[in-house]
């Protein structure tokens, strides 16, 4: 899966640092999470692309149902530009 978003300047700080401890929730927490990166538009420094996946269906629910999602989307969607875009892919390879 992919989620991309756009904070606004001011706020760019704080998001940065809800990241941080978003993905480190996520690395103390969930076992089922296979890997979950964030990463920053080199030409639009404002824009976040998260990439993320996970070992199966159980694991996403489990994401998408936790306390650190809640504590992250509390913080980080009130600074946004919009909202957030999530797409959905099938896993073909991965090293």
């Amino acid at each position: 899966m992919t989620a991309r978003f756009k904070v606004r300047p001011e706020e760019q700080a704080e998001c940065e640092a809800a990241i941080h401890e978003f993905i480190e929730y996520i690395r103390l927490n969930e076992p089922g999470t296979r890997f979950y990166t964030s990463l920053r538009n080199s030409e639009d420094p404002l824009e976040y692309l998260h990439t993320f996946l996970f070992n199966d269906e159980a694991a996403r629910d489990a994401h998408r149902t936790s306390e650190g999602v809640k504590r992250f989307t509390d913080r980080l969607y009130p600074r946004l530009e919009g909202g957030v875009t999530f797409t959905s892919y099938d896993e073909v390879a991965t090293t």
